[in-house]
């Protein structure tokens, strides 16, 4: 399969390339200027906003696409409509990166005992409302033509990552303590990237039009974490008031670090036999990359 890779450069998309260029597949990375991909990989230079018509021209060319860049969510909804619009009727794939982050609950460390599987209902996060309207709208190209599939990770994990546990590293060295906020019952789902890259494989292989699945290895409370983390580097733990995580983390960092996130990969299972292998975040604790963000 042709396969061009929106997002090559990033963590997750760079993650994806990699593997299926590795599977066999011919794979396109869009990139911007002078920035390279391994040499198994190809190169258009492009973006999802002020080079939008090169990303277009170049899905044309392939079979599938796939969307794995951070964007901001208006720019997001705007490149995907216009993608589709370009790829009605040619039955081509477009597989969109969302994330469990449409539905996490702003608890600020208290533990909630909501968990979506696929086709629950759910509130959306505010902030990524616009998100929620480009999955329908990838969803619903099957009556245009296109073979739409949306995957919602949950947060990934694994080398190079800057997830929760970088964040705790990291509060280490500002504060001498492995912060949490609240109470830390809070619980993000999380996936190892590796993981997430078979769930990419196998919705590109097998999906149908119009599928959503979400992936996850595991769950674990960020005061479950703190208290790993200050076991590793010797440290107290420290719970933090919202003021003081935002102080911190900046709004957004306290926002992740403070909320609740938890999903099931039903349909991932039942419809694409797929299965994690790696189990929650806390198997990092302890990598030297870590533990060097406590002693800057």
């Amino acid at each position: 399969m042709r396969v061009l890779a929106v997002g090559a450069t990033g963590f997750v998309g760079g993650a994806v390339a990699r593997h299926l260029a590795a599977v066999g597949h011919d794979v396109t990375g869009v990139v911007r200027a002078s920035t390279t991909l391994p040499a198994d990989i190809a190169t258009v230079e492009g973006d999802l906003d002020h080079r939008l018509p090169a990303v277009v021209a170049e899905a044309l060319r392939n079979d599938a696409v796939v969307l794995a860049a951070q964007a901001p969510v208006d720019v997001e909804y705007a490149a995907v409509s216009t993608l589709l619009g370009a790829l009605a009727g040619t039955g081509k794939t477009l597989l969109f990166t969302s994330g469990s982050g449409v539905l996490m609950q702003r608890t600020w460390g208290a533990r909630s005992a909501d968990s979506f599987a696929e086709d629950d209902p759910f509130t959306p996060e505010p902030l990524a409302a616009r998100r929620v309207d480009t999955e329908h709208l990838v969803r619903a190209a099957t009556a245009r033509g296109v073979r739409g599939i949306v995957l919602r990770p949950p947060m990934l994990w694994g080398p190079g990552d800057h997830g929760h546990l970088s964040q705790i590293y990291r509060s280490v060295a500002l504060t001498g303590a492995a912060c949490y906020i609240g109470d830390g019952d809070n619980v993000y789902s999380d996936l190892h990237i590796d993981d997430a890259v078979q769930l990419y494989a196998a919705a590109l292989d097998r999906a149908p039009a119009g599928a959503l699945y979400h992936g996850v290895g595991g769950e674990v409370s960020v005061r479950r974490l703190a208290e790993a983390v200050a076991h590793d580097l010797g440290c107290d733990t420290r719970s933090l008031s919202r003021a003081e995580a935002v102080q911190l983390w900046g709004e957004f960092g306290a926002l992740l670090l403070g909320a609740s996130s938890r999903i099931r990969a039903e349909r991932a299972s039942t419809e694409l036999g797929w299965s994690p292998v790696h189990g929650d975040m806390s198997a990092e604790i302890g990598e030297p990359r870590l533990r060097a963000l406590a002693a800057t």
